[in-house]
C-alpha cells in the first residue's frame, strides 16, 4: 500500500533531505522531513490512518471531523443527517439569494397595483403604511423576515387595534405578492396575531343637530352636508364628486370606482328630502364642493354650535343608523354604503328609535313664497 499511496524520496535541500509524496482520492500532496526515519514514521502512521478511515478520511482534517461529529449530534434528536441539513440550508441560501430587499418589493407592488387600476387613495395608503415597514427593515431581504419579526414590529407601533390590523392586512398583501414573484417561500402573516378590536359605540348626530347644521350651512356647503347626511358618501367621495354624477332624473348618485375607497362603483338613492336640498343646484356644473371647503365647513359648525360635539365620521354614521332604523334593510344599505351587510348590522342596529328616524328623513328646506 505504501508504494501506491505514499512514496519516500530523497530531496535536495540543505536541511530537508527527504520528501513523502502521496496520491489519494485524486489529490497529490508532498511533505518534507530532515531524516529518512522521520519520513518513514510519517508514512507508517498515515498507512494506519488510511486503513482505519479510507483514503478520503486521510484528507479529511481533524477540525472538519470534529465539526461533522458535532453537526451529527445536533441533528440526532430530529433524525436528520448532515447531508440532509446541508441540502436544506443550501435551499434556504438559494432562496435568500433570489430574494429582494423589502423596499424594492414595496416599490414593485405599488407599481403593479397602479397598473391594475387601484384607486389613488389605496395607492397612497399602501405607500404610507408599507413605507414605514420597509424603513424599519431597511437592508433586509423579504425572505429573511419572519412572523416573529412582524409581530414584534406591529406591537411596537403606537397605534390603535384597528390601525394595527389594517397594517397587518397591507403586509399580508405585500408578502403574498413577494411569494408569487418568487422572492419569498411563504407568507408569514397568517402566523401574526390580530389585535383585539374593542367595539365602541358609533357616534351620530341627533335630528336637532343635523337640522341646526343644515340651517346654518352656507349655500356652497349645503350639498356637502346634505349628501353626507342623506346619502352616506365618505368625506373623500363627496370631495371628488362632480355634478354630472348626480342624476336627478334617475334619482341616483354615482360613486365611480376611481373615486371610491373600495375602488368599486356603486349607486346611491337620492331620498326625497335629499332631492329637496339639491334641486336648487340642478343646473350646476363641475365640482360639488367649493374651494376652501374645510374652512367653510368649520364656519358652519361654529354657527350651528357643533364645533366641539362632533363624532368621528358623523355624517356617514348618522346616515347608516337612521337609514337602517327607517327602512330596515341591511343588505340594501350595505350596497349603498359600500360595506358588508354583517358590518352594517353590527354597527348600526338599534342605535336610532323609529320615531327619530322618521323625523330625520323629513328634514328638508323650508319652502317659501
Amino acid at each position: 500500500m505504501s508504494k501506491k499511496a505514499f512514496q519516500v524520496r530523497p530531496y535536495a535541500h540543505e536541511r530537508l533531505k527527504f520528501v513523502v509524496a502521496s496520491h489519494i482520492a485524486g489529490k497529490r500532496q508532498r511533505k518534507f522531513f530532515e531524516t529518512k526515519k522521520a519520513a518513514e514514521t510519517y508514512v507508517h502512521l498515515k498507512e494506519i490512518e488510511l486503513l482505519n478511515q479510507g483514503k478520503e478520511g486521510v484528507l479529511f482534517s481533524a477540525e472538519d471531523r470534529v465539526l461533522a461529529q458535532r453537526a451529527a449530534e445536533i441533528l440526532k434528536p430530529y433524525d436528520k443527517t448532515v447531508v440532509e441539513a446541508a441540502e436544506f440550508y443550501a435551499k434556504h441560501l438559494k432562496l435568500i439569494t433570489a430574494s429582494r430587499k423589502v423596499s424594492d418589493v414595496v416599490d414593485e407592488l405599488h407599481a403593479a397595483r397602479k397598473v391594475d387600476g387601484a384607486s389613488t387613495d389605496y395607492l397612497n395608503d399602501l405607500r404610507l403604511r408599507l413605507g414605514a415597514f420597509s424603513r424599519a427593515f431597511e437592508g433586509r431581504v423579504i425572505a429573511s423576515i419572519t412572523a416573529k419579526d412582524v409581530s414584534a414590529w406591529l406591537r411596537g407601533l403606537s397605534v390603535g387595534a384597528v390601525s394595527r390590523n389594517t397594517m397587518r392586512s397591507r403586509l399580508s398583501t405585500l408578502f403574498s405578492f413577494a411569494r408569487r414573484q418568487g422572492y419569498s417561500q411563504v407568507n408569514p402573516i397568517p402566523d401574526v396575531e390580530r389585535a383585539k378590536e374593542r367595539s365602541g359605540e358609533i357616534g351620530i348626530l341627533t335630528v336637532d343637530q343635523t337640522s341646526a347644521l343644515l340651517k346654518n350651512a352656507s349655500a356652497g356647503t349645503i350639498p356637502y352636508w346634505s349628501i353626507g347626511a342623506f346619502a352616506g358618501l365618505r368625506t373623500a367621495e363627496i370631495e371628488r364628486l362632480d355634478w354630472r354624477e348626480v342624476d336627478f332624473d334617475a334619482g341616483l348618485i354615482e360613486v365611480k370606482a376611481s373615486k371610491a375607497k373600495t375602488a368599486t362603483r356603486r349607486l346611491v338613492t337620492i331620498q326625497p328630502n335629499l332631492r329637496a336640498w339639491l334641486v336648487p343646484y340642478k343646473e350646476k356644473r363641475g365640482a360639488v364642493c367649493p374651494v376652501g371647503l374645510r374652512h367653510k365647513l368649520l364656519e358652519d359648525r361654529v354657527r350651528a354650535e357643533l364645533r366641539k360635539e362632533w363624532p368621528s365620521n358623523a355624517l356617514r354614521h348618522s346616515f347608516g343608523s337612521y337609514h337602517l332604523a327607517q327602512f330596515k334593510d341591511a343588505a340594501a344599505l350595505a350596497l349603498q354604503m359600500g360595506n358588508s351587510p354583517a358590518m352594517i348590522f353590527r354597527h348600526y342596529r338599534e342605535l336610532v328609535r323609529p320615531a327619530d328616524a322618521e323625523k330625520y328623513w323629513k328634514l328638508a328646506p323650508l319652502v317659501t313664497g
